[in-house]
């Protein structure tokens, strides 16, 4: 009985899950418990669907097609949306750097030479054939150069932009432009000529890839230039120390009525030329490269000139030949290093240099040496155009922030965190002398002005290591206590401030130095090795 009890209870519990109404269904109508449930089952849809409005047909349709319009809709996911982003970043980072690896070549030039040979002279006129000066702007300078009587001078203004430049004819600032040609982008960096100058000539060559060394054909200028205390020797020592591995010697003022495009001239001049770049360490058949042109007239410069002209010469044009040079090869990859040789305050702080190494992008993080401090890469200015990236070889203007303009000294090297850049001040380096003033000897304890890339340092001589043969290029096991002018030597040297170096092995641009003491240039020399150098890692 207990059972049969037990057992309506469920049948009543589980007829109020079914169907929400108290049915009891006797036991002994068990067997057709199934068919009564079907029937109330049925029942109760009618009345739902009795009580339920019957749709219009419109309605239906329209409910029907919003749900498709639903359906239509984009669905957020945010891991699709981030996915599409990403493949639209890199795909816009591609075009980018396909753009810049079809964008021209792009090479600094550095013009050098002795005070009047007519550099700034060639700068402008190249500037001018190649359409960076409209007429306008030529008849202007004209005027000015006559009203100071200097009709000749006009084409050099386009460089030598400032007053007194202009009033003396002497450049004293690097002169920067820039100009194209149909395959290379070319930097030019106007370097004064006079001895006053030089540390600024230094600046200047530390930042070229070929250098264009202009000799002046009108009689007593060459000899006057070439002869001991010229600048057209320490230039070329300089050239070839600060890394101008190519040199293009133009042979300038050839229209002149002393000259008047005469062989014998332009022979007597290279002949005398060539014994003297090979002791600077040019290789003559390789590396130099003779032109014929006349700056003023802007013959030979954009085009071949006249067999009229000059019947003997068949050589290229300039421009052809700066065309033709190989660039040398840079490393986009590799650690970043751009020698700051200017700064100025634009709506932040803003960095001048010329890239030695590696690449540099937009937001990019990296820090400036010896100091330091973290920074942030806001903007990067290429000649005058805006760039998201730019590799090595580029004369950049970059902003950045976290530091201001005045914590910044021209010399400090922007790099990039990991590998930074070595801060010492001391380091171990192999010297050429080549001519210490009146004869003096050189010895621990010498002071002399050290100019590696951007940086000019007071050092000191702490250590002559050992001399090195001449013959053998192998260091000699006797010590020494001094040496003369002509010797090699490997001596430790100390700055007074922490300067940013490299081995000049590791980057030649930032390990190839020169010591000029009392305006004149003493020693060349390489950094190989660093002593106590600190680094931001």
């Amino acid at each position: 009985m207990d059972i049969e009890a037990d057992i309506r209870a469920l049948q009543l519990d589980s007829a109020e899950e079914n169907n929400g109404v108290g049915v009891v269904i006797p036991a002994d109508q068990n067997t057709d418990g199934a068919e009564i449930l079907d029937k109330m089952e049925e029942d109760l849809k009618d009345e739902v669907q009795e009580s339920a409005p019957v749709p219009d047909v419109q309605q239906v349709v329209s409910a029907s097609e919003d749900h498709d319009q639903e359906m239509l809709l984009p669905v957020h996911n945010p891991a699709k949306a981030k996915e599409k982003a990403a493949q639209e970043k890199a795909a816009k980072e591609e075009a980018e750097e396909e753009a810049e690896a079809n964008k021209k070549r792009h090479l600094n030039v550095v013009f050098i030479g002795h005070v009047d040979a007519g550099k700034s002279t060639i700068g402008g006129q190249i500037l001018f054939l190649s359409g960076q000066v409209d007429d306008r702007q030529i008849q202007k300078y004209e005027k000015e150069a006559k009203e100071k009587s200097r009709e000749s001078w006009y084409m050099a203004y386009i460089m030598d932009t400032n007053e007194e430049e202009r009033a003396k004819g002497k450049t004293v600032e690097v002169g920067r432009a820039h100009f194209e040609t149909e395959t290379t982008r070319f930097t030019i960096l106007d370097a004064p000529g006079h001895k006053s100058y030089v540390p600024n000539m230094i600046s200047g060559a530390s930042q070229a890839d070929i250098g264009v060394l202009v000799i002046s054909a009108r009689k007593g200028e060459f000899e006057t230039g070439y002869e001991r205390g010229g600048q057209t020797r320490e230039h070329v020592q300089l050239a070839k120390t600060l890394g101008v591995s190519k040199l293009v010697v133009v042979i300038n003022k050839m229209d002149d009525p002393t000259v008047n495009w005469s062989k014998e001239r332009y022979d007597e001049i290279e002949q005398k030329m060539v014994p003297f770049l090979k002791s600077s360490g040019y290789n003559t058949k390789k590396d130099v490269i003779f032109l014929p042109i006349s700056g003023l007239m802007g013959i030979n410069i954009d085009k071949s000139m006249d067999r009229n002209v000059c019947p003997w010469f068949s050589g290229p044009s300039f421009f052809e030949v700066l065309n033709a040079i190989e660039v040398p090869p840079r490393d986009p990859n590799g650690p970043f290093r751009m020698p700051i040789i200017d700064k100025f305050k634009d709506m932040g702080t803003v960095v001048m240099g010329k890239v030695e190494s590696g690449s540099i992008r937009e937001g990019d993080s990296l820090i400036v040496m010896p100091n330091k401090e973290h920074v942030k890469v806001v903007a990067i200015y290429c000649d005058e155009d805006k760039v998201k990236r730019a590799g090595p070889g580029e004369n950049l203007r970059v902003r950045i922030t976290g530091i201001e303009d005045e914590d910044i000294l021209a010399g400090f090297v922007l790099s990039s965190t990991v590998k930074s850049v070595p801060a010492v001040t001391e380091f171990v380096a192999q010297l050429q002398i080549l001519e210490l003033l009146d004869n003096a000897i050189f010895t621990a304890g010498y002071k002399a002005i050290l100019h590696i890339h951007a940086v000019v340092e007071e050092c000191e001589i702490i250590e002559l290591i050992s001399q090195i043969d001449m013959k053998t290029r192998k260091p000699m096991k006797k010590k020494i206590l001094f040496v003369k002018n002509g010797a090699a030597v490997v001596c430790r040297i100390q700055v007074s401030n922490s300067i940013c170096v490299e081995k000049f092995s590791d980057f030649p641009q930032l390990g190839r130095f020169t010591l000029r003491t009392e305006g004149k240039t003493i020693a060349v020399g390489k950094v190989t090795a660093l002593s106590g150098a600190s680094s931001s890692a």
